[in-house]
């Protein structure tokens, strides 16, 4: 059964081609991660720089067309930022569908991490710079990160918006990674991170939403919100 599934010439027969997609158990044999490396012209993490894919097998000459098994990809492409609903840092539901039609930057933040001073100061002013152009900061507490982020809601409001005049929208702590993670984060790293997903790294591991809801990039902690600003003007002008 297996040698009438590519193309073949035996005792004079003509070579016919067979197409292997129009066999529904035939199992894939292709495994692609896409790199998610884009045209945005920042500076990119590594994991966009260096994608997993295993090429399609080739059988007599001929490219074997499998289906792809990128099956959390294909979900998260169904979905939208739009589709969670979330808690805020008063512990109120929060369905992010209000932010429809606007730049998002969601990031994990922490009070006692050395990124934390940098990080705040500029999202700060980034934000300042462009809420009244379609743009939003939303950010996500996390303590997984050499807990650093211990604080109650209210400590952890009090910081930001004391501290750093934050005047973005700030949610209930969550988890990022792991068997609790947040269902708004496997959305997130499923849209970024290829199928078999891929952890946040660190505080303040930043993703790009467009006005369509869709994740367009994803920086590292060590990018810092200013050296974004270029890819948040390209989408605002989008």
């Amino acid at each position: 059964m297996a040698t009438m599934l590519f193309s073949a010439s035996l005792n004079g027969l003509s070579r016919t081609k067979m197409n292997l997609t129009s066999y529904p158990l035939w199992p894939s044999m292709s495994l692609s991660i896409p790199s998610f490396k884009t045209s945005m012209g920042s500076s990119k993490s590594d994991i966009f720089q260096n994608g997993l894919s295993l090429q399609q097998p080739t059988i007599a000459g001929f490219l074997v067309k499998s289906r792809s098994l990128a099956v959390n990809a294909r979900a998260a492409t169904d979905k939208t930022i739009y589709d969670f609903t979330v808690k805020d840092i008063d512990e109120k539901d929060v369905s992010l569908s209000k932010f429809k039609k606007k730049v998002l930057l969601i990031v994990n933040v922490a009070s006692k991490c050395g990124l934390t001073t940098a990080n705040y100061s500029e999202l700060s002013h980034i934000y300042e710079k462009y809420k009244t152009q379609g743009f939003e900061i939303l950010a996500f507490p996390c303590n997984q990160f050499g807990g650093q982020e211990p604080g109650s809601n209210p400590d952890i409001k009090q910081f930001a918006c004391t501290r750093f005049k934050a005047e973005f929208p700030i949610f209930d702590k969550v988890d990022v990674n792991g068997p609790n993670t947040a269902p708004v984060y496997q959305f997130l790293k499923s849209s970024a991170g290829g199928f078999l997903g891929d952890l946040v790294k660190w505080n303040f591991e930043k993703f790009l939403v467009d006005k369509k809801g869709k994740v367009v990039e994803r920086y590292p902690p060590t990018i810092s919100p200013f050296q974004i600003e270029k890819d948040i003007q390209r989408l605002l002008a989008a």
